[in-house]
């Protein structure tokens, strides 16, 4: 079952573009590094998850793309775009070749299964 979003039938032609544009120049520069890295994470300083995330990867040997957006008290409006876009909940959101698979705990999973190495050889 898709995820739902809301129609644009359902948004007044008024404020369409505004809802549209809202932090739009993230969410392309969002999709051009999930397409440009075989490995992508996105992320925020001080969050123990995402460093967690990153030193998997490093400890696999896997290069991957990093986009740090803010901190716990700073750009948390742009991160919720990211959020609503991926449908994801938390930080970070980590990409195998255009495919959203979670977080820390999900990624070490693929990790530890070797799930993670096939998706890359593919």
């Amino acid at each position: 079952m898709p995820r739902p979003v809301l129609d644009e039938a359902a948004i007044h032609p008024a404020i369409r573009q505004k809802v549209a544009d809202l932090h739009g120049d993230l969410l392309r520069q969002a999709q051009a590094e999930v397409a440009a890295n075989a490995v992508m994470v996105f992320g925020m300083s001080g969050n123990p998850f995402v460093g967690k995330a990153r030193k998997a990867l490093d400890a696999a040997g896997v290069a991957h793309g990093y986009l740090e957006v803010g901190s716990y008290f700073s750009q948390w409006r742009r991160r919720n775009a990211l959020k609503m876009w991926s449908g994801w909940p938390t930080f970070p959101l980590v990409f195998v070749r255009g495919v959203l698979v979670g977080g820390a705990d999900d990624l070490g999973r693929l990790i530890e299964s070797g799930e993670l190495k096939k998706l890359l050889a593919a």
